[in-house]
């Protein structure tokens, strides 16, 4: 298999207050699945399906959405696209899973309501609206558990790696032959090198800064950054 058969990286781009965002899910393609890992905010299903169809992946072809961790940025259009696409099985892994479900407040909307008490009064209406967003957030029925060391043909051959410290059950995947690593928010692409994701927010910062240290261990030949896009050691 090619690599360019194994996956296509997308780019789902978004304007906040005249400031764009470009987030990048992957798609992996396996012997009976076609798999989505991560979707965007809320609202983002029609482009998604614009993106998918951009690559002529029909949208309806999704077999399992993966979700590496519970931030809305990665989970936002899984119950739009679990309502559109029924029969689509949804991924996380265990940790993840009671966040995602309802069944636990989100960690992400804990850690916010706690900094909005601290925040000067200029910055308290975006951090209102931070939480509601959060609030709002429809529970995600997981499928699914994945967990640490699980291979599947996905992309020619890949494991799910735990890599912690963003959020604790965050979950990164793996080429097993090292072309690829799909690193969600445990590492983001900064100035021409992957660092972590969001310092100030991370749930752990010294895990953060181990699942990093372990990311940058493997030497993939291609890193797969949720915000960054595609970066190569030494590119």
């Amino acid at each position: 298999m090619s690599l360019d058969k194994r996956y296509q990286v997308l780019d789902l781009c978004y304007t906040f207050q005249n400031m764009q965002q470009n987030l990048h899910p992957v798609v992996l393609f396996g012997n009976r699945d076609v798999v989505l890992v991560d979707c965007g905010y809320p609202g983002s299903l029609k482009l998604l399906q614009r993106e998918l169809s951009k690559y002529r992946i029909p949208p309806e072809s999704i077999t399992k959405l993966l979700l590496t961790h519970q931030d809305d940025d990665h989970i936002g259009a899984a119950a739009e696209l679990k309502e559109a696409y029924p029969t689509i099985q949804i991924m996380a892994s265990g940790i993840e899973q009671p966040y995602l479900c309802g069944e636990k407040k989100n960690l992400r909307l804990q850690q916010a309501e706690q900094l909005q008490k601290l925040l000067p009064p200029d910055q308290q209406e975006f951090g209102n609206q931070f939480c509601q967003r959060y609030r709002e957030l429809k529970p995600i029925g997981i499928d699914s558990v994945i967990a640490h060391g699980e291979h599947f043909d996905w992309g020619g051959g890949c494991e799910i790696v735990a890599t912690p410290g963003h959020t604790p059950g965050h979950v990164s995947i793996r080429a097993s032959d090292n072309s690829f690593f799909i690193t969600g928010d445990a590492a983001v692409l900064e100035n021409g090198k992957l660092a972590v994701a969001n310092p100030d927010y991370c749930l752990d910062i010294d895990t953060a800064k181990h699942s990093l240290a372990q990311i940058l261990h493997y030497k993939s030949h291609t890193y797969i950054c949720f915000h960054g896009g595609e970066w190569q050691i030494g590119g």
